[in-house]
């Protein structure tokens, strides 16, 4: 009954302390405190990975106000408890643990775990580490603090983590040497590590320098933090060399303890894949070779102009400002204002739809402008005390010169929720105009050989556009990446890596193409 007040205690005390800080300040800092329910099943998790009959020695190197520690004294008798220890920088979150925990035998050290001493004896270090570390953005690290922690997490956990990582990376490196050898750590942390560049020196310690037990990922529909739209993950590991031949138990969905989906994953094959979050659900990739997207066409980003708002006028603005409609090109809107997923054209090559907007494309010097077009030359000036010092405009030879982009034939929405109508976050859309798109779309263009077989054949492009928007949306996801909330995005490269073998297989025309050789005699590659 006790710890049952003293948690009533810390949340009301934790929503106290979360309210005095406004939601980007807590997002600057990482500051997102774990659910009591979430904390106990963690809790539960990580002793039976111990074993009955350890004395538990405890750390939490982000503390906060308590969580996990009130679900160790809530799970089992303090008497087991050799010693538990916390680590908090925030001095209010800091010392209010201590008030709450007071006669228990938690220390709460207020102080930067990253900067602390980790014990020298194995017989001091920690058997039990469970921690919900910061979620500190990489740009919220300054540069020399940024530099500090990879040399200090590189000593330690003899792996070299990547400027891009968030501080919870820094954090799983440096607390490898406050664990016993045999000791367990769970980790509530991103999913995102699973499938990003950066992830790969998380990915490579997880492998190689201890033994990877398990990870549960939560369904990114179902968040866990109210406050923070992450999608999350738990890695439990024990602090053991990793033996041959081991398998790893991913989990899906549902909660730790009763996870919706489970599968057994070699180390084998996840030092060869790339996307972890395919796990549980799909099988682990095949020797057998397949037809990416990326060996049928080139897929680019759609334009970053810089400044929408400045460099994307509908008409009546270019009339407004008087300014000539022969340095504007059709752009397409936001996905969200294309209603099916075909664009007609008029006979000028315009799209067919509600919303007409046009880009500010002019590749004239600053000289020329001012003599050719006087009213564009000073919208310009208008834009230099703003505009011109924007981060992608400064670094451009001319700053308003923009990419260039020839109209793509097929589109695809980059980003998208999963809780959409057809359960499909992306869009394949068939684009008949001449209209350019933003950042928003990834572009589809036809490799040379597969366009000289559709310039014979127009009607292939839309066989083809049709097989895309009825791919197993699997085969598109497992490339992709997943946020809180069931975002989905895709990168042009995770785009490309796609498996399109049935397409392939499918549509006759496309089973002789050979993309390498450029003759039509189709090989899986």
């Amino acid at each position: 009954m006790k710890e049952l007040v003293q948690e009533r205690y810390r949340l009301n005390l934790q929503q106290h302390l979360d309210a005095k800080k406004s939601q980007s300040e807590r997002n600057r800092l990482g500051q997102f405190g774990t659910p009591t329910a979430l904390a106990r099943d963690i809790l539960q998790f990580g002793l039976s990975l111990l074993g009955e009959g350890h004395p538990i020695r405890f750390l939490d190197p982000a503390i906060g106000t308590g969580s996990f520690f009130s679900a160790l004294i809530h799970t089992i008798s303090s008497d087991r408890i050799e010693i538990a220890q916390g680590y908090e920088l925030d001095i209010a979150y800091g010392e209010s643990a201590r008030d709450i925990w007071r006669g228990t035998p938690l220390n709460v050290i207020i102080d930067d775990f990253t900067r602390a001493e980790a014990p020298s004896e194995q017989s001091d270090r920690f058997n039990l580490l469970i921690c919900n570390p910061p979620y500190v953005r990489h740009h919220h690290i300054s540069s020399g603090d940024k530099s500090r922690l990879q040399h200090a997490s590189e000593a330690t956990c003899g792996v070299r983590i990547t400027g891009l990582a968030g501080l919870y990376c820094y954090f799983l490196g440096l607390s490898h040497v406050w664990m016993q050898s045999g000791g367990i750590a769970g980790w509530l942390i991103p999913s995102e590590f699973m499938d990003v560049n950066y992830g790969r020196s998380i990915k490579k310690y997880l492998l190689d320098k201890v033994t990877l037990l398990h990870i549960h990922r939560f369904d990114p529909n179902e968040v866990q933090f109210e406050d923070a739209l992450v999608s999350s993950s738990i890695i439990w590991f024990r602090n053991d060399p990793p033996p041959t031949d081991h398998q790893v138990k991913f989990t899906f969905g549902g909660s730790l303890l009763y996870p919706k989906q489970s599968r057994l994953v070699s180390t084998s094959v996840l030092h060869e894949e790339t996307k972890w979050t395919r796990f549980p659900m799909s099988d682990p990739r095949g020797k057998e070779t397949f037809c990416h997207l990326s060996d049928l066409f080139t897929v680019k980003r759609g334009i970053a102009t810089g400044y929408n708002s400045f460099f994307i006028l509908n008409e009546k603005q270019i009339m407004e400002h008087k300014l000539p409609v022969e340095v504007f090109r059709s752009i397409l809107p936001s996905p969200r204002y294309i209603s099916g997923n075909e664009i007609k054209a008029d006979t000028n090559g315009l799209p067919i739809i509600d919303h007409q907007s046009f880009l500010l494309d002019c590749r004239l010097s600053e000289i020329e402008v001012s003599k050719r077009y006087p009213t564009l030359w000073e919208y310009f000036e208008k834009g230099k005390s703003d505009v011109s010092k924007r981060y992608l405009c400064s670094s451009r030879k001319t700053w308003y010169w923009q990419e260039e982009r020839p109209p793509a034939p097929i589109l695809c929405t980059y980003i998208g929720r999963s809780d959409v109508k057809n359960g499909r976050p992306f869009r394949f859309i068939l684009n008949h105009s001449q209209a350019i798109t933003a950042n928003v779309y990834l572009l589809l263009y036809p490799k040379p050989v597969l366009a000289r077989v559709i310039a014979g054949n127009p009607a292939l492009l839309r066989r083809i556009w049709e097989s895309l928007n009825n791919l197993r949306i699997d085969l598109i996801l497992g490339e992709g990446r997943v946020y809180g909330g069931g975002l989905h995005k895709l990168e042009p490269r995770e785009l490309g890596n796609v498996n399109i073998t049935t397409i392939v297989d499918s549509v006759p025309d496309l089973k002789d193409i050979d993309i390498n050789k450029g003759q039509f005699q189709f090989g899986l590659l």
